[in-house]
Order: structure tokens, then sequence, then C-alpha cells
């Protein structure tokens, strides 16, 4: 089953005013692809050649900088102001060859009305390339990265607020997909329907039981298509 209870219950309705917001990774393809593992590994690299570390030391201090700062990035540049360009260039630097074009996915978006817009802790260039990957790269107005939130990450509030006022989104009219269930609590206490991508991935859990979760479901593609039927 790939609906909670209360996601069968109160399915939202869409119309032309809607706006759908869509985390990038692990959310709009499946986490079964593991580029965070490619690019966890690029992190590390670049830790132990900027800070000329070994590799158990660099490996403490990328998930030291993750859990305080919510992005090892955000840790290199606060604590050894780094060039975020650079960096995000570098640990994009992937493989994506393990993401396959997903033409039912690009039809459900399809089927959908309203606006539909990319919100990512990632960067752009990764962002394009993925949606490239996976043919959908045409259905999204625009894309929110990290460089768009001043390289503060969700869940943080500020790029929620920055997205809002950039894209003139009213977050009573959105929806919001993501994979991590803790960077859906800031949507909702904005006014946005939330629906959590389960993708039973450890670190994305955090968060999962919170009643500010609207809907869940394990398959983004089936759950576009229940949307459409109520919209």
């Amino acid at each position: 089953m790939t609906l909670s209870a209360k996601s069968t219950a109160s399915l939202p309705r869409l119309n032309s005013e809607s706006v759908l917001i869509f985390d990038l990774d692990n959310t709009l393809y499946p986490a079964a692809c593991d580029l965070f593992t490619q690019v966890s590994a690029l992190i590390g690299q670049y830790v132990r050649d900027t800070l000329k570390l070994e590799a158990d030391a660099a490996y403490r201090v990328q998930k030291d900088f993750f859990h305080r700062y919510g992005t090892t990035l955000r840790g290199l540049m606060t604590e050894y102001e780094i060039d975020p360009a650079d960096y995000l260039a570098k640990v994009h630097d992937i493989d994506l060859s393990v993401v396959s074009p997903a033409p039912d996915l690009a039809e459900a978006l399809d089927n959908l009305p309203g606006r539909k817009l990319i919100f990512t802790n990632a960067s752009r260039g990764h962002a394009e390339r993925v949606m490239d990957r996976l043919g959908i790269a045409d259905r999204f107005e625009t894309i929110f990265d990290i460089v768009d939130a001043d390289y503060i990450p969700k869940p943080q509030q500020h790029p929620y607020d920055r997205l809002l006022a950039r894209d003139r989104v009213d977050p009573t009219r959105a929806v919001y997909f993501e994979d991590m269930a803790k960077n859906l609590l800031p949507a909702k206490d904005m006014g946005m329907t939330t629906v959590w991508v389960n993708t039973d991935v450890e670190w994305a859990q955090n968060g999962s039981d919170d009643p500010r979760i609207d809907h869940q479901t394990t398959n983004i593609v089936d759950f576009l298509r229940n949307l459409a039927t109520v919209s």
C-alpha cells in the first residue's frame, strides 16, 4: 500500500492556483539509486583535501558539521570560509547513470494542475542534471537551490521564507513533497499541505511521527495519480 490511511481520507483538491513544491533527491527518484553515497564520498574527499586530514578525521568533521550546521557545506563556510561554488561543483560531480528516465512520473505531473517548483538543499546544476536524466525538466517552472537560500539548509526557516517570497507562493495553496520528514514541519507551520515520501532511509525518518505530516506515500507516482483523481 502506498498511501497512509489518513492520506486516502482527505487528499487536497488542486486547481490552477495550486503550487506543488518538490524536494529533489530521494523524492523524485528512488532512494535505491543511492546518489547520496556518491555525494557523501566526494564530500569526504573535499574535507580531506581542503583541511589536510586523514580519512577518519575527515569523516568525523564531515558528520559533525552535518549534524551541527545542517550541511557539511555550511560548517565549512562558517569555520573555514571555503568557496561554496567550488565545493558544490566538486561534490555533485557524480555518475547519474543509476537514475532511470521516469516517463510515468512525467505523465503524472502532466495530469496535475497548478505550478510546479523544485526546493532542494543541493545545487541548481545538480538538480538540472537529475531532472534531465528523469525526463521531467520541462514540467517545472523553477528551481530554488541552496544558493538561493543563502546556503542555509532546510529545515531552518530562512529558505522557506525566501522561497515563498521569491516565487510568490501562497502557502495555503501549496502542497510540499519531501523524503526527509523533519523538512516538512516548517512548511506545515506556514500553512502548506505536507506529503512525506517514505523511503525507509533511516536518517530521513526523524520527525515522521509528527502530526504536522498530512500524508505519506512510498510511491510518489501512485500518490500523484490519486491526487489527480480528486482534483
